[in-house]
């Protein structure tokens, strides 16, 4: 299969939407979630949509189908909480290996029957890496402002962890994702060198950070052009940003990074800002029209959705961004 990075010289790829916005609609119960490997397990599981590609395969299956079906080029693993840390509170540490191996396993068979369908248009699995429920840069204990819940190398084991099991499980690059602290990110960074050292192999890396208020600041305090610096020692496919805010909002940021970088830029925004009940209500052709503020002013390379955005959303991206030329990096 073709290469990611020379496909990206000449299209703007399609990152997939919303894999929890997608389960939700299934109203899975605890006993859904459970199914019958953890049928007798000692704490409520509800909740934990990741262990779902364990007991509720054909469901995720399905998901992963329906957005490439709407034209996403990658698809991501439902990993985004799969990391030791993480899964810590549902009492599931022991069962991250088989979270990861099994969420890339589901997603690879489904990209590989999308690509045999269609070899001109392959489809790749990105591994999700989310941010962990903590966080390395600042205390949870306002009363005590030197305290930290974990740390750096808390954390590189853990996304090690990860990063073995994803690609033992078939990711064709990997995606750490939502980066509200720059550390905790340059922890799994850190995690990811180790093991392409270790294996002698080259993966590519997307790195998408998350800018949580009007500030314009991820939570641990940087702007973007800060968080692009921070990160500019690690060999990227994409830098970029996802979550948070919706498309609208999201332009200056990216236009920070596109200004200031040569590195390809992503995006992966929500279907707008939630409403009263935590809800989107941004349709496929809002989201898409503001998209096309990226695409006309060439700050982009690869485009997808965040919170909100359903296999509707993808298509009307897609239908519209294969009319334009990526982002130029001169590379």
């Amino acid at each position: 299969m073709e290469d990611i990075r020379n496909i990206l010289k000449n299209k703007i790829l399609v990152l997939d939407g919303a894999m929890g916005t997608m389960i939700q609609q299934y109203k899975f119960t605890e006993e859904d979630y459970r199914g019958e490997q953890f049928k007798d397990f000692k704490v409520s599981v509800k909740g934990n949509n990741d262990m779902l590609s364990i007991t509720q395969p054909k469901a995720i299956k399905t998901i992963h189908a329906k957005y490439l079906e709407a034209g996403a080029d990658i698809i991501e693993t439902n990993t985004f909480s799969s990391t030791t840390i993480a899964m810590a509170d549902y009492e599931m540490e022991d069962y991250v290996y088989e979270l990861n191996y099994q969420s890339a396993k589901i997603a690879k068979e489904v990209a590989e029957e999308f690509t045999a369908k269609n070899p001109n248009k392959p489809r790749f699995v990105a591994g999700s890496i989310g941010p962990t429920n903590r966080t390395a840069s600042m205390s949870p204990d306002v009363n005590d402002p030197g305290f930290r819940a974990v740390s750096f190398n808390d954390l590189r084991i853990a996304y090690k962890q990860q990063v073995e099991a994803l690609i033992d499980g078939g990711v064709d690059l990997l995606l750490v994702e939502t980066v509200f602290d720059t550390l905790n990110a340059k922890a799994a960074l850190f995690a990811i060198e180790e093991v392409k050292d270790q294996r002698n192999i080259d993966i590519p890396i997307m790195l998408s950070g998350t800018i949580t208020d009007a500030s314009g600041r991820t939570l641990s305090g940087q702007t973007a052009e800060a968080f692009l610096i921070s990160v500019a020692h690690i060999p990227l496919l994409t830098i970029g940003f996802n979550c948070a805010l919706g498309a609208k909002q999201l332009t200056p940021h990216l236009e920070v990074l596109a200004k200031n970088s040569t590195i390809k830029i992503s995006a992966h925004p929500n279907a707008g800002l939630p409403n009263a009940f935590g809800e989107y209500d941004e349709s496929p052709e809002m989201m898409a029209a503001q998209i096309k503020e990226y695409l006309d002013k060439n700050i982009i390379n690869i485009i997808g959705g965040c919170c909100g955005t359903t296999p509707a959303h993808i298509k009307a991206i897609a239908d519209m961004v294969k009319d334009y030329k990526p982002r130029f990096v001169g590379c």
